[in-house]
């Protein structure tokens, strides 16, 4: 096998976990080779200069070698620009972390969910800092939800699960607004008159714009499912803490 070297790859830190007294296992997704495991040495030692930036939601530059499948970190630079994640952004952020560890495959290059996590972090941070939006009749929580949203359907587009909704999956007519819809994840959209889903949500789907809670609240059942659907029942964890944390709002 070739040795594999990178210099100063874009990346962010997915989960960690300890190895032996001092060193760490990232799970790291990086801009253009996907997710990579790499072996940080020694980061834990006391004196240890990068063990402080070697944190989730960091932007990172990664330099790290190896043939095999977990690779050596050499190099960590920390990029500038990137606010803090707090409070329930922090919680949204694991969520957005462990769907993109369930989603995506080692190694397999998506730059674009690359962009569109920055993107998601960034828009994160900037919610819980200013508590400012440009749908006014969203309140910083639900301001969350939508970032989520576009996140989760970008996710799903970009790996070749994207949602059936620009039609009616039995008729192929065109979705009407006033019209009530049930999802069936496999399936699509069909339109009946006992639906759960208003026709406005499935546009709203489509034109990825979601600006009232009653929209965000069909949404996010059709999301749960969607996703539900395509990891077979397993369970995310980060979502059963995010019903709690919600549960006490």
């Amino acid at each position: 096998m070739t040795e594999t070297v990178v210099v100063l790859q874009p990346a962010f830190i997915l989960q960690h976990r300890h190895y032996r007294e001092t060193s760490l296992i990232l799970d790291l997704l990086t801009r253009d080779h996907g997710i990579v495991g790499v072996l940080a040495k020694g980061v834990r030692k006391t004196k240890s200069k990068t063990a402080g930036i070697l944190q989730p939601f960091k932007a990172l530059s990664i330099s790290y070698y190896g043939k095999a499948d977990l690779k050596t970190l050499t190099q960590v630079e920390l990029q500038p620009g990137l606010t803090d994640l707090t409070g329930l952004a922090l919680y949204c952020g694991f969520y957005v972390n462990e769907l993109i560890s369930r989603f995506l495959h080692k190694h397999d290059p998506h730059p674009e969910v690359y962009a569109d996590y920055l993107a998601c972090l960034t828009q994160m941070a900037q919610i819980v800092a200013t508590d400012h939006s440009p749908h006014l009749s969203l309140t910083p929580l639900l301001q969350l939800e939508a970032v989520l949203r576009i996140f989760e359907l970008n996710l799903m587009q970009h790996i070749g699960l994207a949602l059936l909704t620009q039609h009616d999956a039995h008729t192929e007519a065109a979705i009407k607004p006033a019209a009530r819809y049930h999802f069936q994840a496999e399936l699509g959209v069909i339109e009946h008159y006992e639906g759960t889903v208003s026709g406005k949500t499935i546009q709203a789907i489509n034109d990825k714009l979601f600006t009232d809670a009653q929209t965000l609240c069909e949404v996010k059942k059709i999301m749960r499912s969607v996703i539900n659907f395509h990891l077979q029942g397993r369970p995310l964890k980060s979502r059963d803490i995010l019903s709690k944390i919600y549960q006490q709002l």
